[in-house]
Order: C-alpha cells, then structure tokens, then sequence
C-alpha cells in the first residue's frame, strides 16, 4: 500500500479519512477474486465474529463458518459449554442450514417464539426424525396459539437428497415456488434445510472446514487466572484458533499469559491483543502471538476514548501495526470500527489478514440474543460492550458481593444497545454478502486478484470530512 503522490500524513487517520484510487485493473469479475486469508486459521473469508457475548454463539459460529469466516467464542463462558458449542458447530452440515424441530403436537406459540431465530423464517415438523411438514410465520398468522402445527404445516415440503447439489436444489425451489427445502439423508431422516439463497451462496462461498470437514470456530481466554489450564482445555475441545484477549495488550499480564499458552505447543494460531503500536505489535509477536489484534477504542460499544482519551484512529493503527507484523512473520486483524463494506476493504488494503465485526452483527437473527420489538414495530436485539456494567457483572457472578459491587464502580462501555435488524437484510449471511461484494469490487478497481495484491497496489488518498459526505448515497434527491 501507498499514500497518493507518496505523501505521509501528518496525522493519525480513521477510515473515513481515506478513499482508495481506481488502478489498472485485469480482473474480469469480482467472483475471480480470491478472498481466502493467510493468517494461518483456515479461513476462506477475511472476517471474524467478536468475541461479544452478545453476538458470538453457537448459531452465529455456524453460519459464519458456513460462508468462510470465523466466530470467536467469549471468554466469560464456561468450559464444559464451551465444549459443547464446538463439538456442536463441527458437526453441522457444511451446505445444509440447521432447521428448527417442531413435533406435530407442538403450539403454533411455541413456532412463533422459535421461528424468529432463524433468518429462513421457518420450522420443520418432524416425527420419529422425518420430517412431515413445514410451519413458516405467515402460516401462524391469526391462529390461535394454542392450535397444533400440524394443523397449519404444509404436510409437502420440496425434499432433497443429502448429495444433491445446490444448483439443483435451487432448481427444485424455484418450480415448487416454495421458500425452501428439506434435505433428509438415505433413511429419510432430516438433515438440514436449504433455501433459494442458500444453494447460490453454496456455489458462490467455500466453508471455513478443518480437516476432518467439520466447521472450524475459536475461542477466547482472558490474561489472568490458570491461562495454560483454560488454553488447554480449549484446545483438547477442538478449537482451531486461540485468542487471548485483553483491553490493554501491551502489559506484562498479556506477555506472560502468551507464554504459558505458547508453552503448549498449539497447534493451532494464537492471536493475542489489542495494541496500537508497532511497539505493541513487536512485543506481543515476540511473545509467541500468531496473529495480533489492532485496536483501542473505534468500537460502537466501547467508551473507552471517551473516558479516557486512550486509543488511535483505526486505519492509521492497523496500517502500522500490520507492517511491523509483517517484517515479523505474523499477521494482524482490525478489530473495530467498520461500519460499511468501504472500511473492510481499507481495512484488508493496510494490511490486515481479516477484519472483526462486532456491533454490525449484533442486530441479525443469528446473534444470541432475544428478538424485540419497539414501539414503532421494528425488530431488535440488545448488545452490550465487553466491559460494560452488564458483562462485568455477568463476569464476577460467583464473586462476593462486595467485590462485585467494587468492580463494578470502573466498568466501561454501553450496557444495553439496540442494534436494529436490517429489513431487506436481517441475517448475518445478507451481510456477509453486502461487505463481500464491497470488498471484491475494491479488488477490481485495484487490479487484485487476493488480498495480498490488494494490500500490494492499494493506493490512498486522504480526503476532507465534505469529500466522505461527496460518496455517500441519497436516499431522497435533494
């Protein structure tokens, strides 16, 4: 990457201080872009779920993992759970959606409180493993909630074979005009679902899968306690990337804690932040850390610039930091701060290997939490930030008391958010095809063909806050 005319700025920049310069290009389509990351996690896609309970659990771990990304698993969930959400997630399907089972004497309430999480907007009704019928939200509309879904299923669903290929399943969809599809193995028996948009995005992504094909996730330990236990355990759970995450890197906790992990032996990356600095970068690779995480600060649910004027602009952060990593043989992910497809790309063109998003996956159907609905009728999911009042207090549940209170006095971060769900795109696939078809349309114009071309003839200019303003779309003339 380059600065337009070679000029260095004098000062620290954020995403929307920059803009990328159309060069020569050879690449014929987007789809000949090679979005795969080489940072060692086996990921297709250069995308990471944060590790914010709000957002990173076994559902979203699926689907991301599905198109090619990868979801850290929080540090504040037990191990034995944990577990369970790897073995679970590397049992998926790699092409087939993981459906919501209902049996025939099942209430048309209990579809309704269920249905909502998935974004295919559907349950299927099975009996003894077979599926029998498929219960979608308009079929519950003005019923009474005590009727059985067998009462308002559609008894013949379109079905597909375990082998069948997706363009095929999308065929069979499109003539039944039906939503979706069940897929049942030789038996009969459910396997999954399929939607329309399902089988294209199963010839379009690749699944980030380990080498026994099972969907690859990592997971997260904190800098203090047994961090060579908790590292262990994970690590025997299956988990193909270690994260030890700590607001503020560059101590001597995050050191010592990189060494009693890298004392294992893993045989899986270590990524390990966040810092800043070159400084930062050298001192956490040094300890043993794969991967390091670059950024203090740009976050939507963290106060932490606000409270105590800590941080540094993002863009000018991960550039920095990832050409020290770089010169080191490790890599960096930017983790924060994007808000559109555009600061992805920038992201990746300062060289970063992948890009965590946090807030901007809080409002899907895949996120953890419940689905609200506000006074206006619009859909919503509550996040809170690592820090916050909230994720403290869920941190030191089986501390005293007094302790709890006493921690509790210096929390940072937004305790409760309403991240609202995206009507034409509310499922964390729709964005991952949003920021997809962003980033490869940057590599065109640039004339890449990978993320490391990207990152190679990048060239960017600095623009005025009237020059951010100039891009963005109207959605009313003026």
């Amino acid at each position: 990457m380059r600065f337009l005319d070679d000029t260095t700025p004098p000062y620290d920049l954020t995403y929307n201080d920059v803009f990328m310069v159309p060069r020569h290009s050879a690449i014929a389509s987007r789809y000949d872009v090679d979005l795969a990351t080489t940072d060692g996690t086996g990921a297709t896609l250069p995308l990471v779920v944060a590790n914010m309970t709000a957002i990173a659990g076994k559902r979203m771990a699926e689907t991301v993992a599905r198109r090619g990304g990868l979801t850290v698993i929080p540090q504040d969930i037990p191990l034995p759970v944990v577990a369970d959400v790897v073995r679970w997630v590397k049992s998926r399907h790699l092409v087939f959606d993981t459906p919501i089972e209902l049996s025939r004497h099942q209430t048309v309430a209990e579809a309704l409180a269920l249905i909502p999480k998935r974004s295919h907007r559907a349950a299927v009704v099975v009996e003894n493993g077979h599926p029998v019928g498929v219960v979608h939200e308009e079929d519950c509309a003005e019923v009474d909630r005590f009727a059985q879904v067998q009462h308002v299923m559609n008894p013949a669903p379109v079905t597909i074979a375990a082998h069948t290929h997706p363009r095929e399943a999308f065929d069979a969809i499109d003539a039944a005009h039906a939503r979706l599809a069940v897929a049942v193995d030789v038996d009969g028996r459910l396997l999954g679902v399929l939607t329309r948009t399902g089988a294209l995005r199963a010839t379009v992504y690749t699944p980030a899968a380990d080498e026994k094909g099972g969907l690859r996730i990592a997971a997260a330990i904190g800098v203090n306690g047994d961090v060579g236990q908790r590292a262990s355990a994970l690590l025997e759970a299956g988990v193909d990337c270690l994260v030890v995450d700590t607001a503020h890197g560059h101590q001597d906790r995050m050191l010592e804690a990189l060494r009693a992990v890298r004392a294992l032996r893993p045989s899986v990356p270590v990524a390990a932040g966040n810092v800043v600095s070159a400084e930062g970068t050298r001192a956490l690779v040094e300890a043993g850390a794969d991967i390091v995480k670059v950024g203090v600060g740009p976050g939507a649910m963290c106060t932490t610039r606000m409270m105590t004027g800590v941080g540094r602009p993002q863009f000018s952060a991960v550039l920095e930091c990832a050409t020290t990593a770089r010169e080191l043989g490790a890599h960096v992910w930017a983790d924060g701060g994007v808000r559109h497809p555009r600061d992805v790309a920038l992201a990746l063109a300062a060289g970063a290997s992948s890009v965590m998003i946090g807030s901007w996956f809080a409002g899907t159907h895949e996120s953890p939490g419940d689905l609200m609905i506000d006074s206006d009728g619009r859909p919503y999911k509550v996040s809170f930030g690592m820090a916050s009042a909230r994720a403290v207090a869920n941190r030191t549940s089986a501390e005293s008391a007094y302790d709890r209170a006493r921690k509790g006095l210096y929390e940072e971060g937004i305790s409760s958010s309403r991240m609202y769900l995206d009507r034409a795109r509310p499922g964390v696939e729709d964005l991952i095809d949003e920021i997809c078809s962003g980033v490869r349309s940057a590599c065109t114009y640039a004339g890449a063909a990978s993320l490391a071309e990207l990152h190679e003839r990048a060239e960017i200019g600095i623009q005025s806050t009237a020059g951010y303003q100039e891009g963005r779309p109207l959605a009313t003339s003026w």
